[in-house]
């Protein structure tokens, strides 16, 4: 069931609330792409006005790996989270998976599919050290323990400001905000299935 269902699944989670645009990874875009045929598909047959076709919304690095190169997963643990310490970041990067193959510093290392240099791509704002990082890996000239340390500033310097709001938010304004999120949700829901169900009676 899952194959099939999952993906029909997601279609009614997208369609219910007129998404048009949905962030996706890249691994999930054949899963928007069946929703798109399924709401082709119920507009041909009953009515063009109710459900958008959705368009998936993808960033620059669409599909990131875990820190041990295999999938990113809850149960593996090989993620960064956003409420992660700066010192658990650190942790975290400098036990990373990088080349195998490179045993040593002066070692040309594997810039093209490294996590090391993924994250890197994704997090590290200064473009110019990323080049230059992936020029001396390539060459032996710079060993893992450099490039994780960039590494490790830039992510916590992406972090800190999502820790510091994070600080500056109580319990009950997080609650606030589920809930009315929830209402605006449930509100847009019950307008889209009114607008079905009429759709349908008229088709009987």
């Amino acid at each position: 069931y899952g194959f099939l269902g999952y993906p029909v699944l997601q279609t009614a989670d997208i369609a219910l609330y007129v998404a048009d645009i949905v962030p996706v990874g890249v691994d999930q875009l054949p899963h928007l792409e069946l929703a798109r045929e399924i709401i082709r598909r119920f507009n041909s047959l009953y009515a063009k006005d109710i459900f958008k076709e959705p368009k998936p919304m993808l960033t620059k690095v669409s599909k990131l790996v875990g820190l041990d190169n295999r999938k990113m997963s809850k149960s593996y643990g090989n993620f960064i989270s956003l409420s992660d310490t700066a010192e658990t970041v650190k942790k975290k990067v400098y036990g990373m998976y990088t080349d195998p193959n490179r045993t040593r510093a002066d070692i040309p290392g594997t810039v093209e599919g490294n996590p090391v240099f993924i994250y890197h791509d994704l997090f590290n704002m200064n473009k110019e050290e990323v080049s230059d990082l992936k020029k001396r890996y390539q060459q032996g000239k710079v060993g893992d323990v450099e490039v994780k340390q960039k590494l490790t500033i830039a992510i916590n310097a992406f972090l800190e400001p999502i820790r510091q709001r994070r600080l500056n938010i109580s319990d009950s304004d997080a609650e606030k905000i589920i809930k009315d999120g929830t209402e605006r949700a449930r509100e847009t829901a019950k307008k889209t299935m009114g607008k079905v169900k009429k759709c349908l009676h008229q088709m009987m």
